[in-house]
């Protein structure tokens, strides 16, 4: 069983979903990204988009360390389930009383595919993981991708998370993966709006120079 690794809502323990739908990222996975994250000041007051809900432990986490709102979609009416059993433990851990979807809720829940729903959504989001089945092609990931552009505010992170056996997806036009971390079989990237190139470092709005993940790449 998952947890909430911090914030508000630390130590709450997150429901899985039964079955074989989804691939629930791992808590080690998990805290390296939050980690890296928190390392952008990107969390706090950001309106997030958790585009393959699953349990909801990655929107979940966000809401807990202090977005303004997470929207988490699933098309599996059972993990659309799970995560609203789970975006209530933890908003009942923040002390909030609404639930997913009501009025006071920080957290929207919506059974829909990805690619629909940022389609009609307006956005801007500031922070949207992209976590697809691997079994999702990297020409539908691209798809999802190039859809999301416009919809990103002005220093977003994208976090796409794909199988280390995969090639890397296709970024298109309009997108820019400034930092990769590979954790076992899962290769994390980290994508923003590519608007302006600055110096080279591994955070936002800015460059890597070739090598610059090897040691964590190792990991």
């Amino acid at each position: 069983m998952s947890r909430i690794i911090s914030g508000a809502a630390g130590g709450v323990r997150l429901a899985s979903v039964p079955g074989d739908n989804t691939r629930p990222t791992t808590d080690r996975v998990k805290e390296s990204l939050f980690s890296k994250l928190e390392s952008y000041d990107i969390i706090r007051g950001a309106r997030v988009l958790d585009a393959f809900g699953g349990s909801g432990a990655l929107g979940c986490e966000a809401l807990s360390r202090g977005a303004a709102s997470v929207t988490l979609l699933d098309t599996y009416p059972k993990a659309v389930a799970v995560i609203r059993k789970n975006v209530a433990a933890v908003e009942k851990a923040m002390g909030r009383t609404g639930s997913s979807g009501a009025t006071g809720s920080a957290a929207r829940v919506q059974q829909s595919q990805a690619l629909t729903y940022v389609k009609s959504a307006s956005g801007p989001w500031d922070l949207v993981f992209v976590d697809p089945p691997y079994a999702m092609p990297n020409e539908q990931v691209s798809e999802l991708l190039e859809a999301l552009t416009p919809k990103l505010a002005e220093g977003a992170v994208v976090v796409v998370e794909r199988s280390s056996r995969d090639p890397e997806p296709v970024w298109g036009e309009g997108l820019y993966c400034f930092s990769t971390r590979q954790h076992g079989e899962t290769v994390l990237y980290y994508v923003e709006p590519d608007e302006v190139e600055e110096q080279a470092g591994d955070e936002p709005g800015t460059n890597l120079e070739p090598g610059e993940d090897a040691e964590e790449l190792a990991a």
